[in-house]
């Protein structure tokens, strides 16, 4: 008889506190009902224009020396040709996107900085020269899109570049 009843204990025993570790138990005894299900999945705004990169014969990159992002004379000289595309009647309006581009040297972090130095540095001659800034945006993308894979000199020149798509 003593084993029963102490089995009979034990089973009470562990029903209660298998029970009482679970929360479904303690709101139904307080008499709270549980939190409402999940809406359903509303639908999806509809589509929004998407303004898709274009890259424009008429703007050319410009490239900077190692480490710098300082304007030179003849990446002016290409800005200010640049600009003419900027006045053009047929391009009134055009957004552009300046992205800032760095050689495979340095670190990820250092050379997203240093690009979007780059792309800023153009923008700000640009709007010195009369462009809206309202509708040129920059981007860095530092070592991550070189245009030329190699590794030396002549490659990383050509990769630390300013580069102009038109956002259409």
């Amino acid at each position: 008889m003593k084993i029963k009843s102490l089995s009979l204990i034990l089973l009470v025993a562990l029903i209660g506190i298998s029970l009482g570790g679970c929360g479904c138990f303690w709101q139904h005894m307080k008499g709270e009902t549980p939190p409402p299900a999940a809406e359903p999945a509303k639908v999806a705004p509809p589509e929004q224009k998407v303004e898709v990169p274009v890259a424009v014969a008429a703007l050319k990159d410009i490239n900077f020396d190692f480490d710098k992002y300082a304007i030179r004379d003849a990446d002016a000289a290409i800005l200010k040709e640049n600009m003419k595309w900027f006045q053009a009647k047929a391009n009134a309006g055009k957004k552009v996107r300046i992205e800032g581009h760095c050689d495979e040297r340095g670190t990820v972090e250092y050379n997203l900085v240093l690009g979007q130095k780059r792309a800023d540095s153009a923008k700000n001659f640009l709007v010195n020269l009369g462009a809206d800034g309202r509708l040129l945006e920059t981007v860095s993308y530092g070592k991550e899109k070189p245009v030329d894979p190699g590794h030396n000199e002549a490659a990383w020149a050509k990769n630390r570049r300013a580069h102009f798509l038109a956002l259409q």
